[in-house]
């Protein structure tokens, strides 16, 4: 069974998706590929517990506070690789950028691999199933290029200087 809640942030309406033991989605208004998940009979049900961590993570996360993601049980669906491509998402510091490149050298690492191509890593980031949480929006590529988020550039420039990041730093 799915249960949702809905948030309104700074930068739109978002979905906040759980199993009842843990979010499953989070999605802002607009995203493409993520809410056509969402169950016909899923249940609004704001009060359930996850939920209102879920909640209360996005209040501190827009008061301009750095909740962590391991402070919220994730589930995030997915292949072996794009679960890991997420756990690493969830090692990008608040206010702080990594590229596709690095997240690939690394994912070659734990794997025991020579190397891995940046383009797959993108593919995983890009079907991030939890928005913001897990910060896809913290990857760029290589020198600064805004490339990819599946809400937009323009939100995903949004979302970095919210969290206090030089846009004169990047370019599209």
């Amino acid at each position: 069974m799915q249960y949702y809640t809905r948030y309104e942030s700074p930068f739109g309406g978002i979905t906040l998706v759980s199993d009842e033991d843990s979010i499953t989605g989070v999605w802002l208004d607009g995203q493409r590929f993520y809410t056509k998940s969402l169950s016909p009979q899923a249940v609004k049900q704001p009060e359930l517990k996850v939920l209102a961590e879920g909640t209360d993570w996005l209040n501190r996360y827009f008061a301009g506070e750095k909740p962590r993601p391991s402070e919220l049980s994730l589930a995030p669906a997915g292949s072996e690789f794009r679960r890991l491509v997420w756990r690493l998402l969830c090692d990008i510091p608040y206010g702080e950028v990594t590229t596709y490149g690095a997240i690939a050298k690394e994912v070659a690492k734990i794997q025991g691999i020579e190397k891995m191509a940046a383009q797959a890593v993108g593919g995983a980031v890009g079907h991030n199933p939890i928005s913001i949480i897990i910060p896809c929006h913290r990857v760029v590529g290589m020198n600064g290029n805004l490339t990819g988020y599946d809400g937009g550039i323009p939100l995903k420039k949004k979302l970095l200087t919210w969290e206090g990041l030089d846009m004169s730093q990047f370019y599209i």
